[in-house]
C-alpha cells in the first residue's frame, strides 16, 4: 500500500475507495496484462487459456470466496520465480494500449468529482501493487492498496505477504484512515463483488456498482445506491496531450476532471 502522509486533525478528510475490476475498469486487471506477459515469456499458452477461462466466469457472475481463494492459489504459483523489473516494465509499456479503453466513463466522471470535493481517492484491489499502482496513477488516485508478493533477490517468491481481499482491504483502508485522518463513517467505498462487503460496510456512503447477484441482494435490503457503469471508453482518444503513455493517460483524466465538474456529477446529484 503507497502513502504519502500529510498533515490533518483527525476526522476532518474524507476518501472515496474503489475496487478496480469491474467497478473503474471493465475487465479484470490481471487478466488484461495476460496477453504481453506470455509474450514475455512468463506465462505459458496453458496459463493463458486458464486465465482465459477464469476471466469468462469472472465476467459472467462475479467471484465468490472460494474462487477468490483459488485465484491466490494460482497467483502464486504462477508468479514464482518472476523478475519484479520485468513485470514493471511490461505493465509500463502496455498499460496506454491495453487498460486506458477499459476504463468506464462514469467511473472516471465519479472519481473526478470526489476529486474536486477535495476527497482523496484510493483504489483498493486484490490484483498486484506492481499492477494496482500504475493504473491508479492514471486515473489520478492519492493512494492505493492491494496485494503485495515476497520479494527476494529481485524475483517473487511465490509467498503472499498482504492479501488485499475481504477483511484484508478494511485493514488496509483502516490503516490509511488513521495514517491520513479519514472519517470514515464520512467515507465512500463502491465496489461490484460480495466479496468487498467489508469494505462497503466499512464506510458511511456505500455504493455498489455493476453489482454480482449476491451483491445485489445486500444493497437492496440494506438500501444503499446502486450504480450500472456500462460505458468504457478510451479517455486518451478523448482529451489527446502530447506526453510520454502515463503522463498523458494521467493528463488526459486530469482533463477530464475538470469538464466533469464545470458540468456537475449528474449520478451524485440523483443519489443526494
Amino acid at each position: 500500500m503507497t502513502a504519502t502522509k500529510r498533515p490533518s486533525a483527525a476526522g476532518e478528510r474524507v476518501a472515496a475507495f474503489f475496487d478496480l475490476d469491474k467497478t473503474v475498469i471493465a475487465k479484470s486487471s490481471t487478466y488484461v496484462f495476460s496477453k504481453p506477459f506470455y509474450a514475455q515469456g512468463l506465462l505459458n499458452r496453458r496459463a493463458v487459456l486458464e486465465s482465459s477461462y477464469a476471466h469468462f466466469l469472472f465476467m459472467l457472475s462475479g467471484a465468490d470466496h472460494d474462487q477468490m481463494e483459488r485465484m491466490r492459489a494460482n497467483l502464486t504459483n504462477m508468479v514464482a520465480g518472476w523478475d519484479v523489473e520485468q513485470v514493471k516494465s511490461i505493465v509500463a509499456e502496455t498499460l496506454h494500449d491495453l487498460v486506458d479503453p477499459l476504463i468506464y466513463a462514469e467511473a472516471a466522471d465519479l472519481i473526478a468529482d470526489h476529486k474536486i470535493r477535495g476527497h482523496d481517492v484510493v483504489i483498493v484491489s486484490a490484483s498486484g501493487e506492481e499492477i494496482v499502482g500504475p493504473i491508479a496513477e492514471v486515473l489520478g488516485a492519492s493512494h492505493t492498496a492491494a496485494t503485495r508478493m515476497v520479494v527476494e533477490d529481485g524475483r517473487y517468491t511465490g509467498e503472499v505477504e498482504f492479501y488485499c481481499y475481504g477483511a484484508g482491504k478494511v485493514t488496509a483502508i483502516e490503516k490509511l484512515a488513521a495514517t491520513e485522518g479519514y472519517d470514515l463513517s464520512r467515507c465512500y467505498a463502491y465496489s461490484d463483488s460480495v466479496t468487498d462487503l467489508p469494505m462497503l460496510s466499512a464506510v458511511g456512503h456505500p455504493t455498489v456498482v455493476n453489482p454480482d447477484r449476491n451483491l445485489r441482494r445486500e444493497a437492496v435490503a440494506k438500501g444503499w445506491p446502486i450504480l450500472t457503469f456500462s460505458n468504457p471508453v478510451s479517455l486518451w482518444a478523448r482529451f489527446q496531450s502530447p506526453s510520454s503513455t502515463t503522463l498523458a493517460a494521467t493528463a488526459a483524466v486530469g482533463l477530464s476532471a475538470v469538464v466533469a465538474g464545470a458540468i456537475s456529477y449528474r449520478l451524485l446529484r440523483r443519489r443526494r
